[in-house]
């Protein structure tokens, strides 16, 4: 197949794209900087998102897209901060949208990513891609605008599916982060411990990447978690195990809320999420459980 990656040079986006070059796929990477990359015979860099650039020339008829562009949500969330965030996902969908309009041959299907942010956080509900009912904080307003911008792929016969993105965990990404502390022996559960993780090894958010783009059946949201959440208290035991460090350190909520304002709901707040579409169209997970993936990763 012939595939095109937005944020392709990303965490994700690297892993994702070694996994379809593995597979026998080219890949086309859409990238604003596409002179900064060197081709293979498999992975082509084109640029987009400039008026200098003119994709739907440069590119072949495709099988498939996959949005994954947009500014990272890490970093202190002022006004300016958010903007970004929202204003990015828009603008790179809507031109994801006028490149699918452009073509002759539209792809069969376009993935473009979202997150678990949807469903809004929770310590006692769980949540599956039958909740049509969002949450009422940034990230589901994130979550929402990206997903209604999208989705109108549908009107040009595409088939949309929307990748609700756990929290990944690989040796890039949010991992690090939450490992330092352990790393330096002052790791603990981070404020009662009690919020939920939907984590998901990142050879599974490509596995049901892959899977979503080959099986016809699914359409619209999809969860890209395991099939076990775990709470923060849980997984912080797991990863000082696996790191053999002390686990005794809690770290206090206000002293999170101080230094990352707004964005400590990332640490803070969770919600039980279960990937009910990929189980049901027979993706099989390769790590469903914490200290496995953990395991795996360090």
């Amino acid at each position: 197949m012939k595939i095109a990656i937005t944020g392709g040079t990303g965490f994700v986006g690297q892993q994702l794209t070694n996994a379809l070059v593995k597979q026998g796929h080219k890949v086309f990477i859409l990238t604003r900087s596409p002179d900064k990359h060197t081709e293979t015979d498999c992975v082509y860099y084109i640029g987009w998102l400039s008026e200098v650039y003119q994709p739907e020339k440069s590119l072949p008829k495709l099988d498939a897209i996959i949005n994954l562009a947009g500014d990272s949500l890490f970093g202190y969330w002022t006004k300016t901060k958010k903007e970004r965030i929202i204003n990015s996902r828009i603008r790179a969908t809507k031109n994801v949208l006028n490149l699918i309009d452009s073509m002759d041959q539209k792809p069969e299907v376009l993935i473009n990513a979202s997150a678990v942010g949807f469903y809004g956080t929770s310590e006692t509900e769980s949540f599956t891609e039958q909740t049509t009912v969002s949450g009422n904080d940034f990230l589901a307003e994130v979550a929402n605008v990206w997903e209604d911008t999208a989705k109108h792929a549908n009107e040009f016969g595409v088939r949309t599916v929307f990748a609700r993105l756990g929290i990944v965990l690989g040796k890039d990404g949010a991992l690090p982060l939450m490992a330092m502390p352990f790393k330096l022996f002052v790791g603990g559960k981070v404020s009662s411990g009690e919020q939920w993780m939907s984590w998901v090894h990142i050879h599974d958010v490509v596995g049901i990447i892959i899977h979503a783009i080959n099986n016809k059946n699914i359409k619209g949201p999809i969860n890209v978690t395991a099939p076990s959440p775990v709470r923060n208290i849980e997984f912080s035991k797991h990863l000082a195990q696996v790191l053999h460090r002390p686990y005794w350190l809690p770290v206090p909520s206000f002293a999170i809320r101080t230094l990352l304002g707004e964005m400590s709901i990332l640490v803070l707040k969770g919600q039980y999420v279960k990937p009910q579409k990929a189980l049901s169209n027979n993706y099989t997970f390769q790590f469903t459980k914490i200290d496995t993936a953990l395991r795996d990763i360090f």
